[in-house]
């Protein structure tokens, strides 16, 4: 048996074909969540300073860091 991980599709069933974006909607998703926590991250970060600069306030950056990864 071969270790299977997120990034590699699993085997189609017999008579059956995938549909074509299972191959590649797995690991770009994955990718743009990941992308999004760091982001999150160091929105988080920021000084109020720069957070001004951005035309951003505290509770904006609350509720943007508040949300889970899946929500844009």
């Amino acid at each position: 048996m071969t270790a299977r991980t997120a990034c590699t599709p699993a085997p189609p069933l017999p008579g059956r074909r995938p549909f074509p974006h299972v191959t590649w909607m797995r690991p770009r998703l994955l990718a743009r969540w990941y992308d999004r926590h760091l982001q999150r991250l160091d929105l988080a970060e920021i000084d109020d300073r720069l957070l001004a600069d951005l035309g951003l306030t505290g509770d904006d950056v609350r509720r943007e860091c508040a949300k889970p990864f899946w929500r844009p």
